[in-house]
């Protein structure tokens, strides 16, 4: 059976093998979610901070102290990075948001700038953030993970896939991996959106277990 182009068996697959990164506490909590062809719903719960109404939404994060090697809180909802507007908001690096949220973001990406019936950004915009923008001097010159260039580039703010070394790199695909443990990518070629949200951060550059095995996972379901 499948579902909007998706295997329902190797879904709950997908489900199983995120559950088991929780239960082996290599993340406090996750969740994830895979969509395609589809028109994502906008819920409005993004800014630069979240009011005190909804801070018992907002998940604690964890990270493993580099000094201690503890596995602590790093930042909690109440009296938090997020918890009052920040002096200077940063659009690059400082909003927070919701899955849904972020569908919806990278939905729009995926159609051209457009939401719906409404156009947020001109397809040149898009197209011009989402081409590899790196020349090979600089790819060469880059102190990022050993060989991540030879199959990646970056656009404006996003990483670019450009060569084919991995059953979920698909050239032409496009998102960004966030230390606090996030990764959400676009895909053109198979009109996906996926994203992982996790609470625990990164502790190297290169992608932790549960995020490699939720790409793997991904893309194994897809079912044309």
């Amino acid at each position: 059976m499948t579902a909007g182009g998706f295997s329902k068996a190797r879904l709950g697959r997908l489900h199983d093998v995120m559950a088991g990164h929780v239960e082996r506490g290599e993340v406090p909590g996750l969740v994830t979610l895979v969509s395609r062809r589809g028109e994502a719903h906008v819920d409005v719960d993004t800014g630069f901070s979240v009011p005190a109404a909804k801070l018992g939404r907002l998940a604690t994060s964890y990270w493993t102290n580099f000094e201690t090697g503890v596995f602590e809180v790093f930042d909690e909802a109440a009296g938090g990075q997020w918890s009052c507007p920040p002096v200077f908001p940063a659009a690059a690096s400082g909003l927070v948001s919701t899955i849904d949220d972020y569908l919806a973001f990278g939905q729009m990406m995926l159609d051209k700038g457009k939401h719906g019936s409404e156009r947020i950004l001109s397809r040149p915009s898009v197209e011009t953030m989402t081409t590899d923008q790196l020349t090979d001097e600089q790819k060469a010159a880059s102190g990022l993970v050993g060989g991540y260039f030879d199959s990646h580039g970056w656009g404006f703010g996003l990483s670019v896939v450009t060569r084919r070394d991995d059953l979920a790199a698909v050239p032409g695909r496009f998102g960004r991996d966030g230390g606090l443990g996030t990764s959400w990518y676009s895909d053109p070629r198979e009109e996906i959106v996926g994203i992982l949200l996790t609470q625990r951060a990164w502790i190297s550059p290169n992608p932790p277990r549960v995020c490699l095995d939720f790409w793997t996972g991904a893309y194994q379901a897809l079912d044309d």
